[in-house]
């Protein structure tokens, strides 16, 4: 299942959708979400995830599906990430760093 919903102050064309749904393929997740659900530390994982990589696959705990949802819509919301893509227990996150080489440019 595909989310691909975008925060105000960037929008992605679908082939740059494309492109990091294939770029993030070969990712790991390197922020995880238990079952205690979301605290301080996660939200500063994520934070410097997204400066550094731009990219981001995390893995999310919740076995409800609908607290999953919002969990993955609630991150987008704060971080103002785009939502790339969903899998089960999995989501990518996307949010362009001016500081870094794009990862959509070439």
């Amino acid at each position: 299942m595909d989310k691909g919903n975008t925060e105000p102050g960037f929008t992605l064309s679908n082939a740059a959708k494309k492109k990091l749904k294939g770029l993030a393929h070969s990712l790991h997740p390197v922020v995880t979400i238990g079952q205690q659900g979301l605290k301080e530390s996660i939200h500063e994982e994520m934070e410097l995830a997204l400066d550094c990589h731009q990219l981001v696959k995390v893995k999310i705990n919740a076995d409800d599906r609908e607290q999953r949802q919002q969990l993955i819509q609630l991150l987008a919301e704060k971080h103002r990430a785009a939502v790339i893509q969903t899998i089960g227990h999995t989501a990518v996150y996307y949010r362009p760093n001016k500081d870094r080489a794009d990862l959509l440019a070439g």
